[in-house]
């Protein structure tokens, strides 16, 4: 068995305060900014506790009543067993995107890895009760934006979910699955054998104790986390009721990509994507459509992070599109670093590199399809 990464200081303090009656993440978040830390919240009084933003005199009671009750020693000693290890917002290992959400997770389980190449994340979720065509398309769709370098993030759920999961560990890819109950479950049940593959190639998280089950009101809060750990979230077969569509809605108010796949006119599972569509969705047919799309959300969410935040992004980790974190094959990093922001011409490249025109031309594809290059009108090319 790999070795599990060490939990987060202080985990233990903040399973109790995280599973307080009245605490969700909002109340966790305002808490936290109120009193600096997990320590001065759980020694906080009452009345001190009153003082947070959205807490009256009764929750702040309920607060101060429950935050010792859960057994955080048990916990954490059952997270061992499972190979299972928690992290909190503090930690540095803790996803950039997901932390940017309105209503991030303040803890987080993990079996498998998190990497900081998950920054470069697509979500592709739909129908559990998909079409052939749905299939084929998750999981054409994620096995070329694994192989370009993405991690696919999926709800391990059936149809939808699991095409892409698939699709993305055919590639040799990434893929993380976001569960709706606590890793000591499996759901579905018949998805044990694809839940290990992900934890060798990614990871599968929660947000839950380990033994929670997979019930109904768990999985619209484990929409968010999806949508909140990618740049944009593809919808491939949808009902008009289906939790996809929270996702998709979820994403919008993240300020994240919202893209779709068409369906046939007729089927009641393209009524979910074709709305989206009506409504603004890009469009997706092709893997490059996805590329252009996180090309602009990815501006736009270094344009929407404060001075701060940016600062402190890029300490953490090198920015959206970086050629270091991507795997360049071939003659690709060749032809990369003959291309600079001002547009050449492909004739140019093939001078430049004196490689053959073929192999110019296929590296040019895979690097537009990677997203690291643009290609703009009159057979130019120029990095993003």
């Amino acid at each position: 068995m790999a070795q599990v990464p060490e939990n987060s200081p202080d985990i233990g303090k903040w399973l109790k305060l995280i599973r307080a009656d009245g605490v969700g993440p909002v109340a966790f978040g305002r808490i936290l900014k109120r009193f600096g830390s997990v320590d001065a919240a759980l020694g906080a009084s009452v009345s001190e506790l009153t003082k947070v933003d959205g807490i009256g005199f009764k929750t702040a009671e309920r607060i101060a009543a429950t935050r010792d009750t859960f057994d955080a020693a048990a916990e954490l000693e059952l997270a061992e067993k499972l190979g299972v290890w928690l992290l909190h917002l503090q930690d540095p290992r803790y996803p950039t995107l997901l932390k940017q959400i309105y209503d991030p997770p303040p803890v987080l389980y993990v079996r498998g890895t998190l990497d900081s190449r998950d920054t470069l994340s697509v979500a592709i979720v739909g129908s559990r009760h998909c079409s052939i065509y749905g299939q084929e398309q998750a999981s054409r769709l994620a096995h070329l934006l694994a192989a370009s370098g993405f991690t696919i993030v999926s709800g391990l759920a059936r149809g939808i979910d699991t095409a892409a999961h698939q699709g993305a560990l055919a590639a040799g890819g990434r893929t993380i699955a976001v569960q709706g109950c606590g890793l000591a479950h499996i759901f579905p049940p018949e998805n044990g054998k694809l839940f290990e593959l992900i934890t060798h190639n990614g990871a599968c998280i929660s947000e839950l104790p380990l033994r929670y089950e997979p019930l109904r009101e768990n999985f619209p809060p484990r929409n968010r986390i999806i949508a909140g750990l990618s740049l944009g979230t593809l919808v491939i077969e949808a009902g008009l009721r289906s939790g996809a569509l929270i996702t998709a809605h979820t994403a919008l108010e993240s300020n994240r990509e919202v893209m779709a796949v068409p369906g046939k006119v007729d089927s009641p599972l393209s009524q979910g994507p074709h709305q989206l569509i009506k409504q603004g969705a890009r469009l997706v047919e092709a893997v490059e459509d996805v590329m252009e799309a996180l090309g602009y959300v990815g501006d736009q969410l270094k344009d929407h992070t404060t001075r701060a935040a940016r600062e402190a992004a890029e300490k953490a980790e090198a920015p959206l599109f970086e050629a270091n974190r991507v795997d360049l094959k071939g003659h690709e990093r060749q032809v990369y670093e003959n291309l600079g922001a001002e547009p050449a011409h492909s004739d140019e490249v093939i001078a430049e590199t004196s490689l053959p025109a073929g192999a110019v031309h296929a590296a040019l594809v895979s690097l537009r399809l990677k997203g690291l290059i643009r290609h703009l009108p009159g057979n130019l090319f120029a990095r993003r």
